[in-house]
Order: structure tokens, then C-alpha cells, then sequence
């Protein structure tokens, strides 16, 4: 969907007008009837109210209060409403009339009618009867320029990106595959893309990536990515690391049935956030310096795959021994966390779809964060997760938690006790770092069994919009 500001009021389209309740009685296009009804709907507490005239839909957002998240999020589902709405009438454009509320809420609108709209149609054959009609939207307000509905715009679009990238079935995305995804992304959007293959990932001795991989057929990949604005406001970079399992079985500790593997799929949502993150951040030429590392493969039972108490070396020559090969996540992440050493970071988050314990923490509502990084920056996490209502919930990591980690033949085990996974996995992630780091587990939000206001069934594309909104105002 195209978002565009109009040039000048228009009584040809469906629209929908933000007003304060004062200016009910200055709405252009209305019965006296109608005002008098918009202002009898208002005095009894409704904001979202929809008048149908013939063809045409009106709807009313009239707003009291100022922007605080709670509000932002709402107005994104009236988006999200008025898209549904739109298409089920056919009419393929829409627009948004200011009349005096803040820009934040105008720009939320659109961000929800936008990412509300989102279709992953690729493997329907009737792909075009099912397309949605609305294809542009305008807005009219005099508050926001060209290059705020362009920012708008190119986060939808990484958004959505990410959530394509999700919903690609493991048929389609390859480790391989998906890094050619990657290049296609850097190429589009303005950042470069390396490539390590399976010769060069064996001489950089990770021995996480190389051991998940040992079940597949298909070769893994490690892939970097880098954005640096001429006019960057951090020496040295922000690496951003994403898991990107394409498809998770277990390994040869299968996960059980039934059900537990139909969303494996989306084991690569960690990578997929960053993808798109890296995306809209040079889409929209933020002055930073960024680096994204994505260790990518499928994890499966099969040729020499690895065995539970079969140790492995990690490229900083830390030995763990593996006892559960469904605990995979942390292995590969492990030797992303030890290549992003030699950039001296000024922060590194990784980002995935790592323990199953996260979602029994905090549901599908949030995601569970940890790490080494100071009480700022977590504080501005929290603070962009309720912007964009991509929320997060921080753990701690004491040391009680890394001893269960520990191992009777190696370093370290990939295994913790019966409680807590989510932070005994974080607990072995931070044995890799020496950097001030974030470990984002996504595993609850990453992924949507139903439709939720304007997060679809399937991929959510969750974590693009958080990191997005805490590196632009973090630095």
C-alpha cells in the first residue's frame, strides 16, 4: 500500500478525520444531523465512530486525551479497522484528514492501516482475486512532511519484509536461499552483504553453526551485513545478531508430536528481525553505524547429525557438550557472539526465537530480555517497546543460573535445569560476550497462531519496529 500526502481536501474518498471534540461542529461535509449525532457519541466516551453515506465511509477519530502508547496502540488498530473495512467495500484508496491532534497519532493511524493490510499470497493460485483493493493511502495534514509518511513507509515495508521471510516455508528458504534474500535486501535498501560459506565458516572454527548444520543436506551460511552512514553518530558499530534456523526439527532430540514442529518455520524470526531492521535503517539513511550478523542453517536428524553428550568446540575454543540437540539456538548464536568481538561494539542485541520457557513467562505479549548492558539502555528498551507495543520483560542473570550450565567433560553444557530455560540460555549466551549486550528472546510475539488487530496470522515481523525505534533514539 502507498501512503502519500494529499495536496488538498477531497470529498471523493472514504477518509477518516482526527479531531478534538471542540471542532466536532467545524467538520466539512456533514448534516447538522450528523454533528449533533458525533457529538452525542462523544459525550458518551466513543472515539472511533463510523457514519456510512451510499458508497462512502466516514469515520470519526474524536480524541481527548494526548498521545501516550496505550493511545498510539489503539489508534493502530482504528488503522487496522478502517483497511479491513475499506477492503471489504473494494475501493482501492483512503484518506486521512488532520484537524488538529498530534502528528505521533496521525503516524500510528497510517503505521496500522499499513501494516494491517499485509497479504503473504505467493503460494495461492487465485493470488489476485484474494488481493486486497486499497492500494493507496493520502493524508492531509499540514503538521507532516513528505519525508515523515517516506519513514513510515519504508518501516512498514521492512516490516513486512521480515514477515515474508517468516512465512517462507523451509521448501523455499534454504540457509542459502535466505541469504541470497540478504543480498537482495542490502541491494534494495543500501547496505552490504558478505556471505561466509561452509569452507570459510570451517576455517573461522565455529563449531556451533558447523555442529547444528552436521544433520542437513543443505550447507549453512554466516552472513554479515553492514550499513555506516557518512554521518554516523557512533564510532564504532551497534551489531545487531539474529537466529536464523530456517527450520527447527530437534535434531535428533526430535521434538515431540503433535504440533510442536508446525511452527519451526518461523525459527528464523530472530534473523528476520534484523534483516529488516537493517532495512528500514538504511532505507531511511539513519546516522549510524550498524552491523548485523545472521549464522544461518536448518536443524535436522539426519546424515552425521550431532548427539546428545557429543561435545563441540566453539570458535573461541570454548567446549560444550551437548546434551539436548533441540537447545540448538544457543550453539549458533554462540559463534555469532564471538565473531561480533572484533568490532569492539559499542552494543550488541541479538534477537530470537530461542526457549519455549520465554513464552510460558510472558506469553505471546512480550519478549523476555537479559544481558550485560546498563540499566540506560534497557530503560530505553522498555521505553521503545511500549512506543511501538512491541513490549519486553527483563530477567536477571545471576550467577545461580550458570551453574547450571556446567558440565562434568566439557566447559559448559547447553542445558540448564528444569526452570528458568529462558534465562539459562541467556545465562550461556553471556560466556560469549565481553561487550555491553541485550538478548532479546522473541519467542512468544515472533509468531501469531490467529490474527490480532494489525498482526497477522503467521509471521509478525516483531522486533524490525523495536529496533528501529531504539537505535534511531538510543544513540
Amino acid at each position: 500500500m502507498k501512503i502519500k500526502k494529499a495536496a488538498a481536501k477531497t470529498t471523493s474518498h472514504s477518509r477518516v478525520v482526527f479531531c478534538k471534540p471542540r471542532d466536532i461542529k467545524k467538520l466539512e461535509g456533514l448534516t447538522k444531523e450528523e454533528k449533533d449525532f458525533l457529538v452525542t457519541e462523544s459525550e458518551s466516551g466513543k472515539d472511533w465512530i463510523a457514519i456510512h453515506q451510499l458508497n462512502r465511509l466516514s469515520s470519526f477519530c474524536i480524541l481527548k486525551d494526548a498521545a501516550s502508547p496505550e493511545l498510539l496502540e489503539k489508534v493502530r488498530g482504528y488503522g487496522n479497522s478502517a483497511q479491513a473495512e475499506i477492503n471489504k467495500m473494494a475501493q482501492n484508496d483512503f484518506l486521512c484528514v488532520n484537524m488538529g491532534v498530534g502528528k505521533e497519532i496521525i503516524l500510528s493511524f497510517v503505521e496500522g492501516m499499513a501494516l494491517g493490510s499485509y497479504q503473504f499470497l505467493k503460494y495461492r493460485k487465485d493470488r489476485e482475486e484474494r488481493k486486497n483493493a486499497l492500494s493507496t493511502l493520502h493524508v492531509l495534514d499540514p503538521l507532516l512532511k513528505e519525508s515523515d509518511l517516506e519513514e513510515v513507509q519504508n518501516l512498514v515495508r521492512a516490516t513486512c519484509l521480515a514477515r515474508d521471510l517468516v512465512n517462507e516455508p523451509v521448501s523455499y528458504l534454504t540457509a542459502a536461499t535466505f541469504s541470497k534474500e540478504m543480498q537482495k535486501a542490502g541491494k534494495a535498501h543500501g547496505f552490504s552483504v558478505k556471505v561466509l560459506h561452509k569452507k570459510e565458516i570451517e576455517d573461522h572454527k565455529m563449531g556451533g553453526l558447523l555442529a547444528v548444520n552436521a544433520g542437513s543436506i543443505d550447507p549453512p551460511t554466516f552472513n554479515i551485513m553492514e550499513y555506516k552512514s557518512p554521518k554516523a553518530k557512533n564510532k564504532t558499530p551497534i551489531v545487531l545478531v539474529g537466529k536464523g534456523v530456517v527450520f527447527d526439527t530437534g535434531g535428533l532430540s526430535l521434538k515431540p508430536t503433535p504440533g510442536s514442529m508446525d511452527e519451526m518455520k518461523c525459527d528464523m524470526a530472530g534473523a528476520a528481525a534484523v534483516v529488516g531492521a537493517m532495512s528500514a535503517i538504511a532505507a531511511n539513511k539513519l546516522p549510524l553505524y550498524v552491523i548485523a550478523l545472521v549464522p544461518s542453517t536448518d536443524n535436522r536428524p539426519g546424515m552425521n547429525a550431532v548427539c546428545p553428550q557429543d561435545v563441540i568446540t566453539i570458535s573461541d575454543g570454548t567446549t560444550v557438550e551437548v546434551m539436548n540437540t533441540d537447545a540448538e539456538g544457543r550453539l549458533i548464536l554462540a559463534d555469532a557472539l564471538v565473531y561480533a568481538k572484533k568490532y569492539k561494539p559499542q552494543l550488541v542485541m541479538d534477537f530470537a526465537t530461542l526457549t519455549g520457557a520465554a513464552v510460558r513467562a510472558v506469553g505471546t505479549y512480550a519478549s523476555a530480555v537479559m544481558g550485560t548492558a546498563n540499566d540506560r539502555e534497557f530503560a530505553k528498551l522498555d521505553k521503545s517497546g511500549m512506543q511501538v507495543w512491541e513490549r519486553n520483560m527483563r530477567f536477571p542473570l545471576w550467577k545461580d543460573y550458570g551453574d547450571e550450565m556446567k558440565s562434568d567433560v566439557a566447559d559448559l553444557k547447553n542445558l540448564g535445569g528444569a526452570n528458568a530455560g529462558h534465562i539459562s540460555a541467556g545465562k550461556f549466551l553471556e560466556h560469549f560476550t565481553d561487550y555491553p549486550w541485550i538478548h532479546v528472546d522473541i519467542a512468544g510475539p515472533a509468531w501469531s497462531n490467529t490474527a490480532s488487530s494489525y498482526r497477522p496470522k503467521g509471521g509478525t515481523g516483531v522486533g524490525v519496529r523495536l529496533i528501529y525505534d531504539f537505535l534511531k533514539k538510543g544513540i
